[in-house]
């Protein structure tokens, strides 16, 4: 079973089956998989369960893949994701309309599932680097998510798989201010029903971690909204 660091692709098409089809393949890939087959169950979805990107049909009943993606985007849920547009639409004032909505790519039907996992991983590595297997480096701290292995000052540092976590998603993108509540989702799931005082825990746990080689405190806090990596 894949864990709760696993990226989530949301796929939304009401062709019962095309998402069978996707949600197989992407599974295959190593991908965790949601699904929708209208706007209003895509919109509910990226809500509930923050995934990291969102396969969106053009041509949905009721709401438009197009009003979909604008209120994806207008949304705290939904801003961070990456939305690849799909659509049968291949003329270029297409594209830029979809683009301009707020969609991240764009992928014209008929298409390989090669191309479109391609994709997928391509707007992964930009917004979830690390679990495209690319390493980060932040000041003078480096984190390699294929050997598992962190420095600091070019000393190795030995942490837990959840401080490992949760030092990845604070060097992903840093200067943002991650919620507890957001961390909690991102470290260890929404389907796990755990105290915001536990991301407190491991904060202080990687803390002491990374200034036991010396250096100033990477970390910081922000009084009544979380922490922030720099």
């Amino acid at each position: 079973m894949a864990d709760a660091d696993t990226p989530l692709v949301l796929i939304v098409d009401d062709e019962a089956a095309q998402l069978a089809l996707l949600s197989y393949n992407l599974k295959a890939a190593g991908f965790r998989i949601a699904t929708a087959k209208d706007g209003d169950e895509a919109l509910l979805a990226v809500a509930e369960q923050g995934p990291d990107v969102i396969l969106l049909d053009w041509m949905l009943p009721r709401l438009s893949g197009l009003e979909v993606c604008r209120q994806i985007k207008a949304t705290g849920a939904g801003r961070d994701a990456a939305v690849i547009m799909v659509s049968a639409r291949s003329e270029e004032s297409d594209r830029v309309r979809g683009l301009e909505t707020g969609a991240d790519d764009y992928i014209v039907k008929p298409y390989s599932v090669a191309e479109l996992i391609a994709r997928v991983r391509a707007n992964l590595r930009r917004l979830r680097p690390t679990a495209a297997g690319q390493a980060l480096e932040v000041g003078d701290i480096r984190l390699d998510p294929d050997t598992h292995r962190v420095t600091r000052q070019g000393q190795v540092l030995h942490l837990g798989p959840t401080e490992f976590r949760l030092l990845g998603a604070l060097m992903e993108r840093p200067g943002k201010v991650w919620t507890r509540e957001a961390l909690l989702d991102r470290v260890w799931g929404r389907e796990i029903y755990i105290d915001t005082r536990t991301v407190d825990v491991h904060v202080g746990r990687l803390r002491k971690t990374l200034l036991s080689q010396g250096g100033e405190d990477p970390i910081r806090t922000v009084r009544g909204a979380g922490y922030a990596m720099g």
